[in-house]
């Protein structure tokens, strides 16, 4: 393979940006090699030096000094770091201010995937045949290039967020906002049931070499923190969590024995352990859960189930929604940012797009305005299981409830008829609501509904979404997107295998199956695959055609029928004679 892991210098300071480079042309074409940049999420994972490394024993902490020199911190003795003067250090904040951090900065240069020096090594031959793309659709309004303004300007108007919590200093910066790159989410975690830590941190490193934009930690059981806790110290990427699942625990897992106090001390907690972004089912209110009585699966979120449950068992408002401010008062000390949780989203798609979907919706704009009054960043979680028909629809309310709050969804799956293969019927609905505006796609597992995914299952979920993502990124028209394809496209037309298993989502899968049939050195020079053979391979014929097309002389064939038409002009023009 002709891929590495590499660090290039930021123009705007002293600051290295991660990418994967794939170096195309290197074994054999008549065009002059190049360096392909590939946006990467691995961290110090992908390094080819650390690839066998113990991967329990933390990364470097990338932003600590960014976040120290902004003088705007206190830190206790034990290393955990809070807001001190301003009380709030969230990126809106500073974004509001009119002030472009390092991460801003940081996450301009990656978003662009080095593309304006790139372009500039390609010849004239090479850009024509490269930088030909179809235009976006649905106004989605992508800019030909990232800066820094243009960053800090939607994280300012709430449609886009950076999670990281200043406690999370070993993330490297992202961002989730429909004008971005499609992200996706991989779900882990352990449970009363199966795997240890060990196994969800190796799921973790597994999850970002694949392509994992954020990881949800959603572990259950007796040791939560001790989870958590490796995850966060080995992960490049933000982690968020659903703080309910702790909470009750806390409570030997009885619903109605929650209480504000528990689940404030919990919040608190994770936030000086590092998590970059909570799950809170604030949208639950008691008047919606006679709503869902009539459906045919219920409320199948867990998060929204405790929260029903509790609502009922006390017959009071949801006490996270009665006091949702102050949650905003935790969360902007230390930045963490809101996943406003989908608690009534729905199980199947006979219960898509009801009333009790669409109330919770409308709820959770109305908390997004007030998280926003704090400078708290804020995303907006659903929908679950939705037909091809009413995927739209989710998104333009969403967009017009919740203020264009960036969208963060599971799916959506499309059908329910595919157990064991719901990240496929998941992955079509991805693609379809992440061209309409989503922002971030939760991935699904071939395990969804079944059992907890293992580390082929959680490689199966991410590629199935990173496929979507794309495919979402290619019809907005994200200036990065359709290059990648180009030039897989230019390497499976020339027979340069090499290149197209490098450029692709999983390139050892594409050698392996190319392998199978046709395994020796020399088969990578073969002008055919083991599908056509020599004699009927399409792209054989089309290059044999193309090289008899550059021997014609176009000019003489334009003459004589010029000639031809002058004479058929002097008969008269008559068709029969």
């Amino acid at each position: 393979m002709n891929s590495k892991k590499i660090y290039i210098k930021s123009k705007y300071q002293d600051i290295q940006i991660p990418f994967t480079s794939v170096c195309i042309n290197n074994d054999r074409s008549n065009d002059n090699p190049f360096e392909f940049f590939l946006y990467d999420t691995s961290g110090e994972h992908g390094l080819p030096v650390n690839l066998n490394r113990k991967n329990h024993n933390g990364i470097n902490k990338l932003r600590l000094n960014w976040i120290k020199d902004r003088n705007d911190i206190a830190e206790s003795e034990n290393g955990t770091l809070i807001a001190s003067e301003t009380n709030n250090v969230s990126q809106m904040y500073y974004a509001k201010q009119g002030i472009i951090t390092k991460e801003m900065q940081f996450i301009s240069e990656r978003e662009n995937c080095n593309l304006e020096n790139f372009l500039k090594t390609l010849t004239k031959e090479q850009l024509q045949k490269f930088n030909n793309k179809h235009t976006g659709d649905f106004n989605s309004e992508i800019p030909k290039e990232y800066t820094p303004e243009f960053v800090r300007n939607e994280v300012a108007k709430g449609r886009a967020i950076i999670p990281l919590n200043i406690n999370h200093a070993e993330s490297e910066p992202m961002i989730i906002g429909r004008k971005f790159k499609v992200k996706i989410n991989a779900n882990i975690g352990n449970s009363a049931i199966t795997s240890s830590t060990n196994e969800e941190v190796d799921k973790l490193v597994w999850a970002t070499r694949w392509g994992a934009d954020t990881v949800m930690d959603l572990s259950t059981g007796t040791k939560i923190f001790e989870c958590r806790e490796a995850i966060l110290r080995n992960s490049p990427v933000p982690i968020g969590t659903v703080p309910i699942y702790e909470a009750l625990e806390k409570v030997g897992g009885k619903p109605e024995e929650l209480n504000w106090e528990i689940f404030k001390e919990t919040l608190i907690s994770q936030a000086e352990q590092g998590v970059d972004y909570f799950t809170i089912h604030a949208g639950v209110k008691l008047s919606f859960i006679p709503l869902t009585v009539n459906r045919l699966t219920g409320i199948v979120s867990r998060g929204g189930s405790i929260i029903a449950k509790w609502c009922l068992a006390h017959h009071k408002e949801n006490f996270i929604y009665q006091n949702f401010e102050e949650i905003c008062e935790i969360m902007k000390k230390y930045d963490v940012s809101f996943s406003l949780g989908d608690g009534l989203r729905p199980g199947s798609i006979h219960d898509a797009n009801d009333e009790s979907q669409m109330a919770e919706l409308k709820t959770l704009g109305e908390l997004t305005e007030i998280a926003w009054k704090h400078s708290v960043q804020t995303m907006i979680e659903g929908p679950g299981h939705v037909p091809l028909h009413l995927i739209k629809e989710n998104v333009e309310k969403q967009l017009k409830l919740c203020h264009e709050a960036p969208f963060y969804t599971l799916g959506p799956i499309v059908t329910d008829i595919a157990p064991g293969y719901d990240h496929i019927t998941s992955a079509i609905g991805a693609a379809m609501i992440g061209w309409y505006g989503t922002s971030m796609l939760c991935y699904v597992t071939p395990k969804e509904h079944l059992g907890l995914p293992n580390k082929d299952d959680v490689k199966e979920g991410i590629i199935a979404y990173k496929i979507a993502a794309h495919s979402a990124d290619i019809a907005k028209g994200h200036p990065h997107a359709q290059l990648r394809d180009n030039v897989l496209s230019k390497a499976r037309f020339e027979f340069n295998w090499t290149d197209q298993f490098d450029i692709s989502l999983n390139p050892e899968k594409a050698k392996e199956f190319h392998d199978e049939t046709l395994p020796k050195d020399s088969s990578k020079l073969a002008h055919f695959c083991s599908m056509c053979g020599p004699k009927f391979c399409s792209m054989n014929i089309s290059q044999d055609i193309n090289k008899a097309v550059k021997t014609i002389d176009i000019k003489k064939i334009e003459s004589e029928m010029n000639k031809k038409s002058e004479e058929f002009k002097k008969s008269g023009s008559n068709i029969y004679v």
